[in-house]
């Protein structure tokens, strides 16, 4: 993940659970301390997270509708689920983690 791709990430994750987050929350998603945790994010921004926290945000990235639903966590797409029951499984699952984020951001 590049700089340029978390700063993206960042106004798509706003825009997905309906709100604008600032550098603090993304760094309070990334576990970071409140202390320059946020200047961290903004660094991040221009050079890329380390690949622990690229990680993570992968996997954040996916409440969002602009971000694939990583292989391994997509069941959707299996036999034994109808095929018109997998848009509506991919919705609650993106809102499921919808409401992770914002559970994390308090």
């Amino acid at each position: 993940m590049t700089g340029p791709e978390l700063k993206k990430l960042r106004e798509d994750l706003g825009e997905a659970i309906g709100r604008q987050l600032t550098a603090g929350d993304m760094a309070k998603l990334c576990g970071l301390p409140a202390a320059g945790g946020a200047d961290t994010i903004r660094r991040w921004e221009v050079s890329g997270p380390s690949a622990q926290a690229a990680d993570l945000l992968r996997v954040l990235a996916m409440a969002s509708e602009r971000y694939p639903i990583l292989e391994k966590f997509d069941t959707f797409n299996r036999h034994d689920v109808a095929e018109k029951d997998r848009p509506a499984r991919r919705l609650a699952f993106r809102e499921t983690i919808r409401d992770d984020v914002r559970r994390r951001l308090g």
